[in-house]
């Protein structure tokens, strides 16, 4: 037998996050920064002032010609062909048997000149390649183009309190405006400042840490300019740069779903919480929907099944991914996501619990290798910011 070995992949910032000791991990075959020092430590920046991070794993796929819309709301399970120009909307991608192929979100940007529509998808690392082969595959018949550009594309963000201010010192003073009046989960082009000179980059209002924050679409050449340049123009204690182990806190305290852990080809939108992103009106047709539509008439997270839940730990220790949820000794459920929150000082987990058992301030154990751990069902999100 012949033994392959699949080459890591590196971002277009591989070698800053080595200039700064990054401590790696493999992610989606990536291999990312996981922390620079302290973890609690850059996960308390974003809450108070602003995080740096590389996203350049994500993945992004072009949708374009005059069927995109209408391709759209048959590939993905939202009606993407009511967005406005300029916005983002978080939407699902589905096996016909309604299984969760992803989590994404999708921008539709300005029409080309000559009056093509346009669309970004944005699916998650790991998925990056599945999504584009999907909506490739999705695309006969439609007069669409699927074009993958994740291999050339640098995704940087910069979240928290302290990000609008940051951003806007690469910004000329007279477009200040574009990002200060930008909503969330709406996006625009940007000129910055950085490198030789000024360079219009694609800005989101986007994030996944619970803060207000910003996504800066790049091109890989032009990466590590703006990575050294965001870092440049922030003042002491403004900015660190971090890695995945402060953002997967940080999204867990916000209670969003992280693809194979809260979402999987095995589960569904109702039980976890996303029915609302499902369009089940008469006029929408997408991969999917008869299954979803029988899984919402099932009952599935209300009457029948499991829902997912947020749980606080009462006791000093965390649950962890795969621990048993308990009701008086017997199993209900299991924590998908878990550890103790540096934001709110007591453990938090997100968990699939049988629905008898899912309502708020249902008291439930977690079964912390052989020892019950009370815990709590509470609401979610388990942290929001003030505005």
């Amino acid at each position: 037998m012949t033994e392959t070995h699949t080459a890591e992949k590196h971002t277009a910032l591989y070698e800053e996050h080595r200039k700064l000791d990054a401590s790696f991990t493999d992610f989606g075959g990536w291999q990312m920064p996981l922390k620079y020092s302290s973890e609690l430590a850059e996960h308390h920046a974003v809450r108070t002032a602003a995080g740096l991070f590389d996203l350049s794993h994500m993945g992004e796929v072009w949708v374009t010609g005059p069927a995109a819309p209408a391709f759209l709301d048959y590939a993905l399970a939202g009606k993407i062909s009511a967005m406005s120009v300029g916005k983002a909307k978080y939407s699902l991608i589905c096996r016909e048997d309604g299984g969760i192929i992803d989590d994404l979100i999708v921008y539709r940007r300005p029409a080309a000149a000559d009056g093509t529509d346009r669309f970004l998808v944005v699916p998650n690392a790991g998925n990056a390649a599945t999504v584009a082969a999907a909506l490739a595959e999705r695309s006969a018949g439609f007069e669409v183009v699927v074009a993958d550009a994740t291999a050339e594309t640098s995704l940087i963000a910069v979240q928290g309190p302290k990000a609008q201010d940051i951003l806007l010192r690469l910004v000329p003073a007279a477009r200040h405006a574009l990002v200060t009046e930008l909503k969330y989960y709406a996006a625009v082009e940007v000129p910055f400042e950085f490198g030789a000179g000024t360079q219009e980059l694609l800005l989101a209002r986007t994030g996944y840490t619970g803060e207000d924050g910003f996504e800066i679409f790049v091109g890989n050449d032009d990466a590590a300019a703006l990575w050294q340049a965001i870092r440049a123009v922030a003042g002491d204690g403004e900015l660190v740069p971090a890695g995945l182990a402060s953002r997967d806190s940080l999204r867990l305290e916000a209670g969003m779903p992280l693809y194979g852990n809260e979402l999987s080809v095995n589960g569904n939108p109702y039980s976890a919480g996303l029915g609302g992103v499902v369009s089940l009106a008469k006029d929408s047709d997408f991969i999917g929907k008869a299954a979803l539509q029988a899984t919402k008439d099932a009952g599935a997270g209300t009457t029948s099944g499991r829902k997912l839940v947020g749980l606080k730990g009462l006791g000093r220790r965390a649950g962890r991914s795969h621990y048993a949820v308990l009701k008086d000794g017997v199993v209900v459920g299991e924590v998908t996501s878990g550890q103790p929150s540096p934001t709110l000082g007591h453990a938090v987990a997100l968990a699939y619990v049988d629905v008898e058992h899912a309502g708020l301030g249902t008291a439930l154990d977690v079964d912390l290798r052989g020892k019950a751990e009370p815990f709590e069902v509470v609401a979610l999100p388990f942290y929001k910011r003030q505005k």
